[in-house]
């Protein structure tokens, strides 16, 4: 239907359009104008901050280097210990604040013109993560270099894309200089069931989905388990070894052939996979079915449904967790199982401000050192992973722990970060105070005589497991380059000895 409208005069008529035009399409107007010019400000802004952000973290790093040259071969070198105080600071992972630290070293380190860019606030995070994983294999240093100019000019200029589209993009920059180091792209499949996905080449499948998190613990530990069944000369990577111990899973294996190739290898003398454990805490109530408190996976830091507790309570072996109250200090160094079962449950992770590393994976650490009087007790006992253990033991932190559990850490700088345990929230009882112990003080020293000496070592520096890396995906694109040209070539061949011109069109 149309609507019904008297009009009068040519000029009333042209108001009445201009009307309804406006309200459909309504023309710049100041107000809007300036919002737009706000968002945009905003986001310039936005994207400012990210890069001083990342400038400041390199900054931190090079001041550290230059303080801790003689690092490398450490297990915690100084790109981890910075990582380590950048996840104290933040509050968040180690694995991302060392990402983190990656993207400021590439801004200082391998692309210092779209570094430039990036903190003019021309492009945002996102781009400079996406340019920076794909020149990632680019070794040569005057070859990086011309691209780093190349995109500094071009991505300024690039309008919004998704991530696969931005990929293309840098992917013919680097493909016109470095072949060889165009990333492989891999398509992936995520629905909501287990999946598997053949790949055209190489014969490999990719395996994804979603379980029950005490589920996937259970196969991750079982991988983790079978992985271990090798000699150290196996030459697979642990992620390798991973990949294979699915397939010796599927096969009902014990154990995960060994592939050193030595006839003297002692890998078949060793015991096979113990059977997998997962453990959950919970209230007795719900153990019992009559409560509805969820329970916590001490390996996850997960909360898992009363009724799934309830179930599992019917085949599971129950321990009963015993708070230590006014115990007095253990005489070994080691805690005891009961102790140090209690120490891991009431603290589910690692105590590191920001790491979520599971208690269970994690070092039982004296916060007083027995070297300086500490005792092996509950109010002086936490849990740390490895990576934070010697970050706090050999970087020159300080932590003070009360009864209750919180940790108070200092670092070298001298900003303090307070912890609590991560049964505070669903246990509380747990927190209770164990006892005030008169300790003595820690030693002001930093060991600094001592660090050479006690710290574990690598076999293996950054710099060579990065060269190794990128040297080895280089040579599969190489492979695969010239495996794709010689199956051209197969083809072509015989066409061109009997005369055919690829150039002519069809049926030639």
């Amino acid at each position: 239907m149309f609507e019904s409208k008297s009009l009068g005069s040519p000029p009333e008529v042209i108001a009445w359009f201009n009307e309804r035009f406006e309200r459909r399409y309504p023309s710049t107007t100041p107000e809007s104008a300036a919002l737009v010019d706000r968002i945009c400000a905003a986001a310039r802004a936005e994207n400012r901050a990210a890069a001083a952000h990342l400038v400041a973290i390199g900054e931190l790093f090079t001041l550290r280097l230059s303080r801790c040259g003689e690092t490398e071969q450490w297990a915690v070198d100084t790109e981890a210990a910075v990582a380590a105080e950048v996840a104290a600071a933040l509050r968040i992972s180690q694995g991302l604040a060392a990402s983190r630290l990656r993207y400021a070293r590439a801004m200082r380190e391998q692309l210092p013109q779209v570094a430039e860019v990036f903190k003019a606030g021309d492009i945002d995070l996102r781009l400079f993560q996406t340019i920076t994983y794909r020149v990632d294999l680019i070794t040569d240093r005057e070859v990086l270099a011309a691209v780093d100019a190349e995109l500094a000019v071009k991505v300024g200029r690039w309008p919004s894309m998704t991530r696969s589209r931005l990929a293309g993009k840098i992917d013919k920059i680097v493909a016109k200089a470095d072949v060889d180091a165009v990333r492989r792209r891999k398509e992936r499949q995520a629905e909501r069931e287990i999946g598997f996905q053949d790949y055209v080449e190489g014969g490999l499948s990719e395996i994804r989905g979603s379980l029950f998190t005490v589920d996937a613990r259970a196969l991750e530990k079982a991988l983790d388990a079978l992985a271990a069944t090798v000699c150290e000369h196996d030459p697979r990577s642990r992620e390798q070894r991973r990949a294979d111990a699915m397939g010796a899973l599927a096969a009902r294996a014990d154990r995960l052939g060994c592939r050193c190739g030595q006839p003297d290898c002692v890998a078949g003398g060793r015991p096979a996979a113990s059977p997998v454990v997962i453990h959950v805490i919970a209230e007795q109530a719900t153990v019992d079915g009559t409560g509805d408190a969820p329970g916590s996976l001490v390996e996850a830091d997960g909360l898992v449904p009363p009724e799934l507790i309830a179930e599992l309570a019917r085949s599971a072996r129950l321990v009963s967790l015993v708070h230590p109250a006014d115990a007095p200090p253990e005489p070994g160094y080691v805690p005891s199982k009961a102790l140090a079962d209690f120490v891991r449950c009431r603290d589910l992770t690692c105590r590191w401000p920001g790491c979520d590393r599971p208690a269970l994976d994690c070092d039982i650490d004296h916060t007083i050192p027995r070297g300086d009087g500490g005792v092996t007790h509950p109010s002086n006992l936490k849990c740390y992973c490895r990576t934070h253990h010697l970050v706090k033991t050999f970087w020159g932190w300080r932590d003070q722990q009360l009864p209750d559990g919180t940790v108070i850490l200092t670092s070298p700088s001298g900003q303090t970060y307070v912890t609590t345990p991560g049964s505070s929230l669903l246990f509380p009882r747990l927190c209770a105070p164990t006892g005030d112990l008169s300790a003595p003080q820690q030693r002001d020293d930093d060991r600094s005589g001592d660090r050479t000496a006690m710290m574990p070592r690598r076999r293996r520096t950054r710099d060579q497991h990065r060269a190794a890396r990128i040297a080895a995906e280089r040579s599969q694109n190489r492979k695969a380059r010239q495996a794709r040209r010689a199956a051209i070539d197969a083809v072509w061949f015989p066409k061109l000895a009997a005369g055919i011109d690829p150039d002519d069109p069809p049926p030639f």
